[in-house]
Order: structure tokens, then sequence, then C-alpha cells
């Protein structure tokens, strides 16, 4: 409304009340005002007994008027006002009674009073002139009404309510019964899930037991085939190293003469000895380290001292005029605290199988620092100029003794233990390793190493060993 102003109240009827006759027929006027505005059977009851109760209690006042009107705010209401001057105050206990049935409000002085009595009504409804017009006219008769009548309505609005009870009554019942039979079908079930849940966990559980077995399968064959490779080793390593220095000794100057046909057949004898002699070591390692059994020492490393080891030592190995190996001049190296014989051993077998695999051009090997502050570590990266990787092998390279197939292996020997024990060691300390390759034009492998002066070597021992596990 505008300026916030209250909705103006439209009053349809006023009626004076001077007997008792006048508040019988305020009972009827009631029923029927209540029907006309839509309200249901219980609120028209309840209207009715609410406002014969105030007419009866009010009946002794002076110029008593009681006035039926429409309020049109939110939501719509049915207005009843008793006004009176003179009499006595409204009886406390018919207030209390008529406010269980309607929203009563009371306003006395000492010579007039009020008592309004609000119905809202059903939403949606008719229109606020439909329902003037409704009201209005059920309101505009005046059929007088006897305490018979009044009795006679009383009746039927009780028979009415008892009706309704009873429909109510069996209606809870029907639910009722509804009920119960949902209760037992939720309960039959609930029974049959419970069952099938039970069956399903004894197939779980029997399902977590074969497994059970089976990694105890897994790890004692494990533990056996590491058992194997050590002992094998150890018996392997002893008449190896009699045959290599054997060999050697019929090299060496000081020994008797040998024929050309002779120094060759000792020479090969020697080479097939280093051969197996760097086999059975390299079982051993990959035997040590999963089992967990190759510990770390770790020390400051001079990355100087150990590249220009490497370097001497892959030159006058695997040295060949085709191929250049290229390694870093580091004047001011990252510094490094790891084991250096495990991280030489990593750098080694990676430069040899690059040089293994190229037949021209270069191996390269790089040194950086990692760029991530949070994580202090070293990047050792070896790219060859070889022969690649088909696409499809590249992630079994790191399958203990596989070897890539394909007239690209001619003529190269090798284990196909070079990688795995790279990416094994890798992780012992703490790092890793990762690969890329293109058939035909070359592979490039990058190792991070932590730098392990930034935590206990104790722990960095142990997170190792668990990594390697």
């Amino acid at each position: 409304m505008p300026g916030g102003a209250t909705p103006a109240v439209d009053t349809v009827a006023t009626f004076s009340l001077t007997s008792a006759q006048d508040v019988f027929g305020l009972r009827r006027h009631a029923q029927q005002a209540a029907a006309a505005v839509a309200l249901d059977r219980q609120d028209q009851v309840r209207l009715a007994t609410a406002l014969s109760e105030v007419g009866r209690d009010r009946i002794r006042s002076e110029e008593l008027k009681v006035s039926f009107a429409l309020s049109p705010g939110q939501p719509a209401s049915l207005l009843v006002t008793f006004s009176w001057r003179g009499g006595p105050p409204p009886s406390r206990e018919t207030l209390d009674l008529a406010a269980k049935l309607v929203s009563v409000a009371c306003e006395t002085g000492p010579h007039a009073g009020r008592i309004v009595i609000t119905q809202p009504l059903p939403a949606p409804g008719p229109q606020p002139a439909d329902r003037h017009a409704r009201l209005a006219h059920v309101l505009k008769g005046d059929t007088p009404s006897t305490e018979a009548d009044d009795l006679r309505a009383q009746t039927r609005d009780l028979i009415a309510a008892l009706e309704e009870t009873r429909a109510q009554r069996e209606e809870l019942r029907r639910l009722n019964e509804e009920l119960e039979e949902t209760n037992r079908g939720v309960l039959a079930l609930y029974s049959e899930l419970t069952r099938e849940l039970e069956t399903t966990n004894s197939g779980v559980l029997a399902l977590h037991s074969e497994l059970d077995d089976k990694r105890q399968q897994l790890q004692d064959a494990s533990e056996a085939k590491t058992r194997f490779w050590t002992n094998i080793s150890h018996e392997l390593r002893t008449p190896v190293n009699a045959v290599v220095a054997l060999s050697a000794l019929m090299l060496a100057p000081s020994s008797p003469p040998l024929t050309e046909e002779q120094r060759e057949q000792a020479e090969l004898i020697a080479s097939s000895g280093g051969t197996l002699l760097a086999l059975v070591t390299d079982l051993l390692d990959v035997a040590k380290a999963e089992a967990g059994h190759l510990d770390i020492h770790p020390v400051p490393v001079d990355l100087r001292l150990l590249v220009a080891h490497l370097s001497s030592l892959l030159r006058s190995g695997y040295g060949r005029s085709e191929v250049a190996l290229v390694t870093p001049d580091l004047e001011q190296p990252p510094p490094l605290v790891t084991d250096e014989t495990l991280l030489i051993r990593i750098l080694r077998n990676l430069l040899s199988n690059a040089m293994k695999f190229t037949e021209r051009g270069e191996v390269r090997l790089e040194v950086t620092a990692d760029p991530d502050p949070s994580a202090p570590a070293v990047l050792f990266t070896v790219t060859d100029t070889g022969v690649g990787i088909p696409p499809g092998e590249i992630d079994r390279v790191f399958e203990a003794f596989y070897q890539v197939r394909g007239p690209h292996q001619a003529g190269r020997s090798g284990t196909g233990l070079g990688l795995p024990y790279a990416r094994t060691l890798a992780e012992l300390l703490g790092g890793s390793l990762t690969l890329t390759s293109t058939e035909g034009v070359g592979t490039r492998v990058r190792v991070r190493i932590p730098d392990l002066g930034h935590a206990h070597p104790k722990e960095a021992e142990v997170e190792g060993t668990h990594r390697d596990r």
C-alpha cells in the first residue's frame, strides 16, 4: 500500500445482540458466513462455536454489536468484531476457550471494549468482490432462530464431527495396515540382503585368504630367486676370477711367448671371462638391491672427479673414433651428498649402454642442479644418437634380462640388466630414472638424485630401502 498504510477493512454486515435468541441467530450466521468464504467443515464449526460462546458471555453488555468484515491482507481474513459499552469484563474462561478454536484479540476499558476474532481464508479462493457478494448475500437475512434450532444445529455439527472422526479413524487403521505390510516387506528384503551380504563377505574372506596365500607364495619365490642368484653369483665368481687372472697371466710380457694364434685365443678367453665376471657382478648387485641388502653410505661427492673418472674409464673400454663421448666441464658443480659408489654404477651402466648402441655420433653426459628449490637434487642426463628403442618396447626395457629384438642388436652383447639395475639403484638412493627414445634417432635417460645432505643419512637410507622393497 502507498506510504505503508494498513489495508482497509471491508465491513459487510453488523448485527445487534440483545437476547439469547440473537445469540442463536449469530451461530447460524457464523456457519453461513464461513461456508460462503469457502472454509472447510471443521473451520466452520470452530468459528460458529467460538462466536456462540463469546456472544453468550457478552449478552449482558450494553449496546452489544457484532460485525462481519473482510480484510484484504495477506492472507485474506474474515474478521468478526464484538463491541459493547458497559457491563462486566469478558470471562477469562470464555476467552481461553475461544482462543483454542480461532485467533482472538481483546481490548477492554472502563466504559467500553471489543473482541476481534480473525479467521484466515483459504488460498487460492474467490476474487475479493465475489467473496464480498457471497458474504453479504448470506448475512442479509434475519430469520429468527430459537434455542431448539441452536441445539439441533449443534447436534448436526456434533454428528458431522463424529462421522469425520470415524472416517479419519478408519483411514488411520487402513494406513496402519499398509504400513505394517510395508514393514513386513522391508524386513523380508533386509533379511534377504543380509543373507546375500553374508554370502558375499564369506566369498571376500575366502578370496582374501587365497590372495594372502598367493602373496606368500610369490614372496617365497622371490626370496628363493634372490638366494639362487646370490649363491650362483658367489659360486661363479671364484672360477671366473681364476679364468680372468690366468688369461691375464698368459698374456703378460713376463710369460713365455705365445704364437699369434695362441695369443688370439688367450685374448678371447680373457674377453669372455671379463664379460662373464661383469654379468656375475651385476647379478649379485641386483639380487642384493632387490633383497634390500645394499647399504647406502652418503658422502659429499666431487662431481668433477666423478665425471673425469667415468670419462677415462669409458674412453679406454669403449672408445671408438666414430662415437664421441662428451662430458661437461664443471667449473662450479652443484653440491651433492649421496652414495658415490652406487652413483658411479648408475652412470657407468647408462653411458656404457649408450655407447654400445651408438654406431656414430655422440654420447653426451649433462650434470645440472634440479631447478626445484624445495627438494635439492642433481639431474644427470645421458643422451645418445644411437639406434633408439621402438615405441612398443620402451616400457619393457626395464624388465630384468629383457633385450629389444631386431637387426640393430646384431653384434651387441648384453645381459638385459643395465637399465633395470640403474633404475633400482636410483630409487634406492631416493631418486628416479626416466627414459625417452625415438627409433633411429637416439635415446635420452634422465636420473634425478636427491641431495641427502639435507636429510638425516639414516632416514634417507631407510626410505630408500623401503622404496626398493
